[in-house]
């Protein structure tokens, strides 16, 4: 049977709660009975102790040879007078337990008369009897007289008005003792209502995100632990969706990587296979017609070497890439500006060609941790891209500076404007847009995965945007003050 910690705390709270009323009603009865049997003590050693004085003073007065004898001659009156002192019913017995004289409200039985057989015994002792609502204490213990009994007293002694202001008292604290525990138990239901109801909605919170649905508000909005503990399977919500999203992503990214991957062999295997196809016909042709036609001789020759060289060209980029994402050369410091000047101005020729100039603004000291060679060719690339795909009649514009503890390099050159799609996918390799495709025969896409792969090396960023005819491309390299460097 399942039960619901509600249930559960209220009901070891009634168990709580029923066995400490138990245990604090006859805690208070044991108490007020030890309280009731101290008073009747007293008081009934008060009355021996005075009825004793009572009887010794008669005794002096009145000396007979046998004590005995005379406590049986003035045993009636001796009662009696015992009766008006003390107010109490009075009975006379003989050292054997024959009666003697009795007042007439005296009344007693044999259940209650065990205190006159211990007084027999020479004992004192008392008996109490309960019945119809009405208390009466027996009382008896024998008369000594120089050091011999000479006969026993028994009184019934009246504490009904006791008891029932014991059985009040009792009544009264068992009543508030009953409210109280009422009051506690309400008050606990509500706390245990208090603590169970968020409870049980973070349980069906839990049980709908087991089912699949993280779409859930927890509409619990308290400060303190359950409060905390809402808050945080909130918030473990929350970074749950987003790592299903960024799971997401990478699997519709790992999915597009594996469809450029084959791309990419696909292009590798057809960028090969081109020119090879193109070698071996004009190879077969030459070698079927020999040197009799020289014109085609001529004309298959220069194609096959315009063909190898461009296989060429092919493998050593591929090479290039290839020893890029496997290197591990030590670093060394670079100047960026020392290396930015020298470019610009050994590129400055090639951008002629293309009706184009190169203008730089670069600062001094731009110190970084790496590899020089790698560094110049990331600026050749990218010089070489903004040449071939710039507009003719514009500049190339240089600027590099240290931002923020990092030597920042902005390249700006105008062409046509690239979409999001070509953005995105620049960098990867074989890659060439619809607007960079055809644009620079040759081209093999490879140059800016290059790049990228030499600012993966040296801890930096790379980023290009293109927005309004305007091409720029972000490069930010770590900046590691040199040993000659003024502080």
């Amino acid at each position: 049977m399942f039960l619901t910690i509600k249930v559960k705390l209220l009901l070891g709270l009634f168990i709580i709660f029923l066995i400490a009323l138990l245990s604090l009603n006859l805690f208070i009865v044991h108490i007020i009975d030890d309280s009731n049997e101290k008073i009747i003590t007293e008081d009934l050693i008060s009355l021996k102790k005075n009825s004793n004085i009572y009887i010794k003073q008669t005794f002096l007065i009145n000396h007979f040879t046998n004590d005995q004898i005379y406590f049986q001659q003035i045993a009636k009156e001796m009662v009696e007078e015992l009766r008006q002192v003390s107010s109490n019913e009075i009975s006379a017995y003989t050292v054997e337990g024959q009666k003697i004289y009795t007042t007439n409200l005296f009344h007693s039985n044999e259940t209650t008369e065990n205190d006159l057989k211990q007084a027999l015994n020479g004992q004192t002792a008392y008996t109490i009897s309960y019945v119809n609502g009405l208390a009466n204490v027996y009382f008896a213990y024998p008369v000594v007289i120089d050091g011999k009994a000479v006969g026993i007293l028994r009184f019934s002694r009246d504490f009904t008005l006791l008891y029932e202001q014991s059985k009040q008292i009792i009544r009264v604290i068992y009543y508030m003792t009953i409210a109280i525990f009422a009051a506690a138990f309400l008050f606990s239901y509500l706390l245990s209502r208090h603590i169970t109801i968020p409870i049980i909605r973070l349980t069906q919170a839990s049980t709908e995100v087991t089912s699949g649905n993280l779409n859930i508000d927890i509409d619990v909005k308290r400060k303190d632990e359950i409060g905390q503990l809402a808050f945080n399977f909130s918030k473990m919500l929350n970074r749950i969706k987003i790592q299903i999203h960024r799971i997401e992503k990478d699997r519709d990214r790992l999915e597009a990587l594996n469809l450029h991957r084959k791309q990419f062999f696909d292009n590798v295997t057809h960028e090969l296979k081109t020119p090879l196809t193109s070698i071996l016909g004009y190879a077969e042709m030459i070698r079927a017609n020999g040197w009799s036609d020289e014109d085609f001789f001529d004309k298959g020759m220069n194609h096959i070497i315009d063909e190898s060289k461009r296989l060429h060209e092919l493998v050593l980029k591929l090479l290039e890439l290839s020893m890029e994402s496997a290197s591990e050369e030590p670093f060394e410091w670079c100047d960026i500006g020392s290396i930015l000047t020298s470019v610009s101005e050994g590129m400055a020729f090639k951008a002629q060609r293309y009706q184009k100039s190169i203008r730089y603004e670069i600062e001094e000291n731009l110190a970084v941790l790496g590899n020089k060679h790698k560094l110049r060719q990331l600026f050749i690339n990218l010089f070489d891209n903004a040449i071939k795909y710039g507009y003719p009649h514009t500049a190339i514009e240089i600027k590099a500076e240290i931002r923020s503890e990092m030597v920042n390099v902005i390249m700006t050159n105008q062409g046509e404007t690239l979409n999001k799609q070509d953005l995105d996918l620049i960098f990867e390799p074989f890659y060439r847009g619809e607007k960079l495709e055809g644009q620079e025969r040759g081209s093999r896409g490879l140059g800016l995965a290059i790049c990228k792969s030499i600012i993966n090396d040296h801890r930096g960023y790379i980023q290009i945007s293109s927005e309004d005819q305007r091409i720029q491309v972000n490069i930010q390299l770590p900046y590691e003050r040199s040993e000659g460097s003024e502080l």
